[in-house]
């Protein structure tokens, strides 16, 4: 603490002269400290060093190397509400799911579909229905010409579904999410399989049945339970499989118009092509054509056969090539998603 001092007394001065005693007095008068002095000075920060330096400074403590963490609220950081959680599949399907079941061209794609099969299947049954007798074609076999045009409409969306996100930029959004890209394709995959085997499944069911009620009686055909079977469920699996085909072939192609043309021409062209070859050097090649063109596979599992065609695969086999080929194509898709840039 600081206090005011008065100052020493000053040593008389020798004079010479006359004035010796009076300067003498003057100066011996002691200096007094004014009233008004504060009492004592404000301590500094700098006042005292040396205390200040041995204060020593606290360290925050070190966890120890072995011990387990415990999180960043442990450190007073922040904390999120979501739980974090391993990602897996089911994820992945959710947000697939999501996807498919929130955009119009879902709605748009499978409700025409829906449609032109129970549509057109029970106009062309009604046709037929004034006829006396349709002899040895069985009464299911008419929802071909309805499931010929939903195709179309299959199509379409099942290049959509991969295809879509190329175009817009949130393939990237997507892959950021879950890097895994095969398991990104996969959850497509089963979703739009699931959703289109469902919905072709119930519509093919229904139109079998006006079908089977309209013309059963003019069949010289008992239609049996794996009749029934095949043109139901057989069709659903198969035209689901041709989803799959195209759904590879827009994760290929990553152009919604170009996968989709070029999944009408394997549709339709071979078939087209086939009737334009009349010389018979190219017998073998229009048989071929026609045998294995889409629209007479369809047939095969309606149970039944274009009388213009001449081979071609029987049974189930039709569904047997679909699944081949869609497998290959699949697998395509999972090798060039894994090697390019989105």
């Amino acid at each position: 603490m600081l206090q005011a001092q008065p100052f020493p007394e000053p040593q008389p001065l020798a004079a010479h002269g006359p004035g010796k005693d009076a300067g003498t007095m003057m100066l011996q008068t002691p200096v007094q400290a004014p009233a008004h002095a504060p009492a004592q000075a404000p301590a500094h920060p700098q006042a005292h060093p040396q205390a200040q330096a041995q204060q020593p400074q606290q360290q925050p403590a070190q966890p120890h190397p072995h011990a387990p963490y415990a999180g960043a609220g442990a450190a007073g950081g922040y904390v999120s509400p979501i739980p974090v959680r391993p990602t897996h599949l089911g994820h992945v399907l959710a947000s697939e799911w999501t996807k498919i079941r929130s955009v119009r061209s879902t709605i748009w794609t499978l409700g025409t579909m829906a449609l032109l099969v129970l549509g057109v299947g029970a106009l062309v049954a009604t046709a037929v229905s004034s006829n006396e007798s349709i002899g040895d074609v069985s009464p299911l076999f008419f929802g071909f010409f309805g499931m010929l045009l939903g195709i179309l409409c299959v199509l379409p969306l099942g290049v959509l579904v991969t295809s879509s996100e190329y175009g817009t930029g949130m393939i990237r959004t997507t892959l950021t999410a879950c890097p895994s890209r095969s398991r990104v394709l996969s959850a497509k995959a089963i979703v739009f399989f699931a959703l289109t085997f469902v919905v072709t499944t119930v519509v093919t069911g229904l139109v079998a049945v006006i079908d089977n009620a309209l013309l059963g009686d003019l069949s010289k055909v008992d239609v049996t339970g794996g009749q029934w079977l095949k043109s139901t469920v057989g069709i659903a699996l198969y035209v689901s499989l041709l989803g799959l085909l195209a759904l590879a072939i827009g994760s290929l192609i990553r152009h919604s118009a170009g996968a989709i043309t070029i999944m009408i021409g394997v549709v339709l062209l071979p078939f087209v092509l086939s009737m334009f070859m009349l010389t018979e050097s190219l017998d073998d090649l229009r048989n071929f054509l026609l045998g294995y063109s889409i629209p007479n596979q369809l047939t095969v599992m309606y149970g039944s056969k274009f009388p213009f065609v001449d081979g071609g695969p029987s049974g189930w086999e039709p569904l047997w090539i679909m699944a081949g080929v869609a497998a290959l194509a699949l697998g395509g898709a999972y090798a060039a998603m894994q090697k390019r840039d989105v």
